[in-house]
């Protein structure tokens, strides 16, 4: 009787492994990513060539890769999914941080056109030195943070020596200042106020080009927001121009 010829194990189908082999080279890539951020490239010394002004664009992402390397070269007991949140996160704050930036620095420009005397240009400059400070019921330093009438007071008085009323309705009903009911004209040093019922409950500092700064309530830091339209822009009720 002829013997029946031994079965030969059959082949496993290479796409079994496919996806596993996937997981492994994206598992060896993230691991190999602190190597990376550790271990400067070596290149071929380059010509010295004259120095030129970086772009801000350049100024930004060097920023942004400085604040994402530390969570891109992560120790590798962070679950990817973590990581990756992280990521997104820190992309997400930069972009609007320096967007914001960007938005002040480009109506601070067109404001600032007719300020001979530089005090409205002081005002800005200080006040956009604040950006980012956290907001703190009360405070009224960059150490224990700002409320919106404490931040509008610590820079009138620091840029100038100009002290303010402390609190944001007794700055909109200071005799003093000239008051400004039309938005269209607003100019760049420009308190302005918001409310509701007719009652005044927040001030900022107008910055030019529909948008100004403030401390704008508890968990947030301060920045600047258009009144022209949404949330603030239903809220504003006038302003008041501090003599300089």
């Amino acid at each position: 009787m002829t013997n029946p010829k031994p079965s030969l194990p059959s082949q496993t189908k290479p796409s079994f492994f496919l996806p596993h082999r996937l997981l492994c080279a994206a598992a060896l890539a993230l691991i190999s990513l602190p190597c990376f951020a550790q271990t400067p490239a070596q290149a071929e010394p380059q010509p010295v060539k004259a120095e030129a002004p970086r772009s801000k664009a350049d100024a930004a992402a060097t920023a942004t890769l400085a604040a994402l390397l530390p969570h891109l070269a992560a120790s590798d007991t962070i679950p990817l999914m973590d990581r990756s949140a992280m990521f997104a996160g820190d992309l997400s704050r930069l972009i609007s941080a320096y967007d914001a930036s960007q938005g002040v620095s480009a109506a601070t420009e067109a404001a600032l056109a007719n300020d001979t005397d530089g005090k409205v240009q002081s005002v800005l400059r200080r006040a956009m030195t604040l950006l980012g400070t956290p907001y703190r019921w009360g405070g009224t330093s960059p150490d224990s943070g700002f409320d919106c009438s404490g931040l509008v007071g610590y820079v009138f008085r620091t840029a100038l020596g100009i002290e303010l009323p402390r609190v944001s309705r007794e700055m909109a009903s200071q005799a003093s200042a000239e008051l400004i009911r039309d938005r269209s004209a607003l100019n760049a040093g420009d308190l302005v106020f918001f409310g509701r019922r007719g009652r005044v409950d927040h001030v900022g500092i107008y910055v030019g080009e529909g948008r100004f700064l403030h401390a704008p309530s508890t968990g947030k830091d301060v920045r600047t927001d258009t009144l022209l339209s949404g949330y603030w822009g239903d809220k504003f009720m006038q302003a008041r121009r501090v003599a300089l």
